[in-house]
């Protein structure tokens, strides 16, 4: 039986990102982010509005990137893979879980000032996963290629000089 775990979401961010390292010194950023849906209600002509919070981690390269350009309130794309969390809550002792999503795409939304236009200011990649008890991002932080900014076309050349002794027989 194949399964898939992937996960598309557009948000804005709730608080600022919480940027921390790793022992071993790899970068780990958490992220809350608020997604809204609206839809009709019982009563004609009702719209209403649901908003999730989600809860986003952000490794290495990825990580530093949401630290560095992210900030409360700003729009994001995420793709990526959930990941239960599981615990005993050492108060209580009760068993205690949670769903978050593990961040391998992330796209800046929006102006750099924060704003809700949507512009794409840039993407990152983590194809790493975690292997052997360890995080190994496997050298996979990519860049999305950028639209190519309009360059005025250069003069033209001269022409070329006419050949005087053309030995070409047809």
């Amino acid at each position: 039986m194949a399964t898939l775990n992937k996960v598309m979401i557009i948000g804005n961010l709730v608080a600022d990102p919480d940027v921390r390292t790793t022992p071993r010194g790899t970068p780990v950023t958490e992220l809350r982010v608020a997604v809204s849906r609206q839809f009709s209600g019982p009563n004609e002509g009702e719209r209403r509005e649901e908003t999730a919070f989600l809860d986003v981690t952000c490794w290495s390269r990825t990580a530093e990137i949401a630290g560095q350009y992210l900030s409360k309130g700003r729009p994001v794309f995420i793709e990526g893979r959930l990941q239960q969390d599981s615990w005993e809550d050492k108060q209580t002792g009760q068993k205690r879980s949670r769903i978050r999503i593990i961040a391998e795409n992330l796209q800046l939304l929006g102006s750099r000032e924060g704003g809700g236009n949507y512009q794409n200011s840039g993407g990152y990649q983590n194809s790493g996963g975690y292997q052997n008890g360890g995080y190994n991002n496997g050298g996979g932080y990519q860049q999305q290629p950028r639209r190519p900014q309009y360059q005025q076309p250069a003069a033209p050349a001269a022409p070329p000089a006419p050949m005087e002794d053309d030995d070409i027989p047809f």
